[in-house]
């Protein structure tokens, strides 16, 4: 009988199922590298949900319709952010006061996310530690309403990574500890598409796939792209890094040659950033798509492949109508490389904007029945 391999991740994906389903009794602690997205599970959970949650700036709860988002920064709090033993002097005993953080004085369920647990203080970690096991604050429960359970879970680094997380040996064994699969090439452009994310940067990450690998996997070392635990670098390329450089891209036009450079490299690193620098100066020869699809027969086709990507992203973007989509995949089959053609239809497939339009067009249909074998 054949042996089961073992796969010891799960992607961000699976985790949004997970959590809701076990985190009432059981408490998962999600670990990944810096930057793949693990404190973004509170709001894809509360989006499931239907709610609309986002980071609170003053640390209080952002209530939804059936549960109360609730992020704690874990390195940050001390004991007092929790709460404190305070004299009741009518009947001379201490009572325990819980802090405004867990909005208690609402029986709302709630979903609290401990962001970087690991990292806590000793001390708060014992605290955390009956959050996690019992689902009580202090001496106070959290709320159940109507058979609907308080969930708690949290998130680290690797212990791998270098980067001060430890657990306490006898609460590591009472919880789920879970590796979170860092996204591969496909599911982070789809999210950037769906996120805006400039067509320079999905570019970039298109033709330097490496960029998106991880150290754990092994034959790395001569990867500039990505963080090692073995360098000092603070800059790298990850699913965070990519994002926060967009807003520098956004403003590239501001910016002097020299000023732009030095803030990618800050953000992603001096690799990345050369490369991203110069698709940006490609970028301006560009023949613009609603241009394309004016004259999808007689628009020169660039020979670099990082030209046709750009083209490609930007397409996914601003296509709206069936003949446009049309017009453009005239323009697509000229394309040489049938990869990036793939590209094209990968990420039209996969944006939930662009989906409605692809699956009703004639020239994607063909397209694919054509190229099936690359799927």
């Amino acid at each position: 009988m054949a042996q089961v391999q073992f796969i010891n991740t799960v992607s961000i994906n699976e985790l949004r199922t997970i959590i809701p389903l076990i985190g009432g009794e059981l408490t998962p602690i999600i670990q990944s590298e810096p930057g793949c997205g693990k404190t973004s599970l509170l709001s894809m959970i509360a989006s499931d949900n239907g709610d609309t949650w986002r980071s609170p700036v003053d640390g209080t709860s952002i209530e939804g319709d059936k549960y109360d988002y609730i992020y704690v920064d874990c390195p940050v709090k001390d004991m007092s952010d929790i709460g404190m033993t305070i004299p009741n002097h009518a009947n001379r005993q201490l009572e325990y006061y819980v802090s405004e953080l867990f909005n208690l004085s609402d029986s709302k369920p709630k979903i609290i996310l401990l962001d970087e647990f690991m990292k806590s203080p000793k001390l708060l970690q014992v605290i955390f530690t009956r959050l996690m096991l019992e689902r009580m604050v202090g001496d106070k429960a959290l709320p159940k309403r109507d058979g609907v359970q308080s969930i708690v879970f949290g998130t680290s680094n690797n212990a791998s990574d270098g980067v001060g997380d430890n657990m306490l040996a006898h609460a590591g064994n009472r919880v789920c500890l879970m590796r979170m699969a860092k996204p591969n090439v496909n599911e982070w452009l789809q999210w950037a598409s769906e996120n805006g994310i400039s067509r320079v940067i999905r570019a970039g990450v298109a033709m330097f796939p490496r960029c998106l690998a991880s150290y754990i996997d092994g034959d790395q070392k001569d990867n500039p792209y990505i963080f090692k635990p073995s360098m000092s670098a603070l800059s790298f390329v990850s699913p965070r890094s990519l994002a926060k450089a967009d807003v520098i891209v956004k403003h590239r036009d501001k910016m002097t040659e020299n000023s732009l450079k030095v803030a990618l490299a800050g953000t992603v690193g001096a690799s990345f950033a050369g490369d991203l620098s110069a698709f940006l100066m490609m970028e301006k020869s560009l023949a613009d798509v609603k241009d394309i699809c004016k004259d999808p027969e007689g628009i020169e086709v660039p020979k670099d492949i990082s030209a046709q990507l750009m083209i490609m992203f930007q397409a996914v973007d601003v296509l709206e109508t069936q003949d446009q989509l049309t017009k453009f995949m005239g323009f697509v089959d000229r394309i040489p490389s049938s990869e990036v053609q793939a590209v094209f239809f990968t990420m039209m497939m996969r944006n939930q904007k662009s989906i409605r339009l692809a699956r009703n067009n004639q020239k994607i249909s063909e397209w694919a029945k054509n190229n099936h074998d690359m799927f």
